[in-house]
């Protein structure tokens, strides 16, 4: 009787101290240990994210809900805009923007609508596992819209940035769902820049704003030079590892659901998450809003945190009422255009007083960062990881150009191009084509 007395106070406290330890984890935990954002490399997230709002929008020139401070984009400069009738359920719909200021090209992408059954069809068709690509996995639904988006408009990004000397970069950005399709577009892209005109990597970027989680951790961090994630707080989509078309067939509503995914990845070793090749993370170099403290009531001024995480990538999900309210672009917007003022509020005090408060700085440059996070993942021992940095060099074009590759319009056949990345082993699974070496 004493032994099983003295059992049951054990299990009591070690499940006392698991929900002692829950209760209190807050999304700021995340990034505790990250250096801050400059406000250079922070300063186009409130553009991105006001340009994912204009998809929104069926009339630019007379808004009916316009962030604060307008969209402030010239509507004249918007090429194309492509709405769900268009997209004939095969993505979300999406608009391209030429930023002559900015010298940039966008192509923004909008996030799931829970109104249409097109947008749970791209969500719902993926298996754990069931997509390999570039020695990795990505979930199977995206990268058929990424695919079947570039075939619809990567002849228009050829020629606008052809038409523009080749001087201005090329950005994808989307939301929730589309920030799955915008990652991927950008993966693509980056493998086949000699299909839009030779582009050099480097003028290529993406902006995943509440990232799905799309790619396996050896992607996530091998195109972190590309790919910029940006969470606010305690967003739950970019810390939820359960596979995003589990999340919506769930017949337990979402709180629910993620306390029992909480609950679940407690018991699951960090070497186990690890190790696992087919499970999927939020892409990129990381950038976390943060503007909550434990026990105090309100917001606070937000500071951004950077890095690029390759163990603890926001694998915790936070028991909090922000969790979903956190996802909305809305928000982020908000947040994030203040978060740019009030650094560069700092930026302008700095240069003049001492700091009040110490704070982590950045010590590393970008590309040092990157091959120290690729660096990091060998050691961890994650599945296909590369401990060489990817070159960011211009590389010329190829001047192979297959002929099953071309349509009879003389567009770039996308799926032909992506399928060059794979092939089958043996026994009928999807293995990567090794002869097929992506441009680096």
């Amino acid at each position: 009787m004493s032994v099983s007395c003295g059992l049951e106070c054990v299990f009591a406290l070690g499940c006392t101290r698991w929900a002692w330890k829950r209760c209190t984890y807050i999304g700021s935990d995340d990034s505790a240990s990250w250096p801050l954002a400059t406000p250079d490399e922070f300063d186009p997230v409130p553009r991105m994210c006001r340009l994912i709002l204009a998809v929104y929008e069926t009339d630019l020139r007379n808004p009916q809900f316009p962030p604060q401070g307008g969209y402030r984009l010239d509507p004249d400069c918007v090429v194309k805009r492509v709405t769900y009738e268009q997209t004939l359920g095969q993505a979300p719909p999406y608009l391209i923007y030429l930023d002559h200021h900015h010298k940039e090209i966008v192509l923004a992408i909008r996030g799931l609508n829970l109104a249409k059954e097109s947008d749970y069809q791209v969500l719902l068709d993926n298996r754990l596992g069931m997509q390999m690509f570039d020695g990795g996995y990505v979930h199977h639904g995206l990268l058929k819209s990424a695919t079947w988006l570039l075939s619809q408009e990567g002849e228009t990004l050829r020629r606008l940035w052809e038409e523009t000397g080749k001087e201005y970069k090329i950005v994808f950005v989307g939301h929730s769902l589309g920030s799955g399709v915008a990652s991927l577009m950008a993966v693509i892209v980056v493998n086949h820049r000699d299909k839009l005109g030779g582009i050099p990597r480097d003028k290529v970027r993406c902006y995943a704003v509440a990232p799905a989680r799309c790619m396996s951790l050896n992607l996530a961090v091998k195109y972190a030079d590309v790919i910029n994630s940006i969470v606010l707080q305690d967003d739950f989509l970019p810390r939820t590892a359960t596979p995003l078309e589990d999340i919506f067939k769930s017949i337990f509503c979402l709180p629910c659901l993620l306390f029992l995914v909480c609950l679940r990845d407690t018991f699951i070793p960090e070497g186990r998450k690890l190790r696992d090749p087919r499970r999927l993370y939020a892409p990129g170099r990381m950038y976390h809003l943060v503007e909550r403290k434990f026990c105090r009531c309100g917001r606070y001024p937000p500071e951004v945190r950077t890095a690029i995480p390759v163990d603890g990538r926001f694998e915790h999900i936070v028991l909090s009422c922000n969790a979903t309210s956190d996802h909305g672009i809305i928000w982020i917007e908000r947040e994030a255009e203040k978060a740019v003022h009030t650094m560069k509020e700092s930026a302008s005090e700095a240069t003049t007083t001492a700091p009040k408060v110490q704070t982590i700085q950045r010590s590393q440059t970008f590309e040092k960062e990157h091959k120290d996070a690729l660096e990091r993942a060998v050691s961890l021992n994650v599945p296909h990881a590369v401990a060489d940095p990817v070159e960011s060099t211009e590389t010329e074009p190829s001047q192979d150009v297959d002929e099953g590759s071309r349509t009879a319009s003389n567009n770039t056949n996308w799926d032909e191009v992506v399928k060059k990345l794979f092939k089958k082993n043996e026994s009928g699974e999807l293995a990567v084509n090794k002869e097929a070496t992506p441009l680096t």
